[in-house]
């Protein structure tokens, strides 16, 4: 996992949806992510509740609700290799009995008080609940 020492970010994005229960607004969260970065913002997208489940390995790789959304795994890799942030909730994890080592490695795992950080100090977030 990365380290989790800085987290300061323009645009938080809050997801806690999994592939089973909405798709759609797993593809909105890192569309809009992706459009924070596009516009110069730094963005993070915050997986917590049941969208813990999408910080296992190739978790995205079904979801694809078709025209005019790109697939969600293409969303993905675009945020990241553009210097998004996936951060997970570890509470969350734990209770859905996800183990850190089984995350992807390019993501964060925080707690509860990074969350209220990042909310606090952001300058705009989308929350999709």
């Amino acid at each position: 996992m990365a380290d989790n020492t800085n987290l300061r970010t323009d645009y938080v994005g809050t997801l806690f949806d999994n592939t089973d229960s909405n798709p759609s607004k797993i593809t909105l969260a890192f569309t809009m992510a992706n459009k924070a970065l596009e516009q110069g913002h730094s963005a993070s997208v915050i997986l917590m509740v049941d969208a813990v489940h999408l910080a296992l390995p190739n978790a995205l790789d079904k979801v694809d609700i078709g025209a005019p959304f790109k697939p969600a795994k293409a969303l993905l890799e675009a945020f990241v290799d553009k210097g998004g942030n996936v951060l997970v909730c570890g509470a969350c994890m734990e209770h859905n009995g996800i183990e850190d080592a089984a995350i992807d490695k390019r993501f964060t795992k925080i707690s509860g008080d990074d969350v209220v950080e990042l909310l606090m100090a952001a300058k705009g977030s989308l929350q999709l609940n």
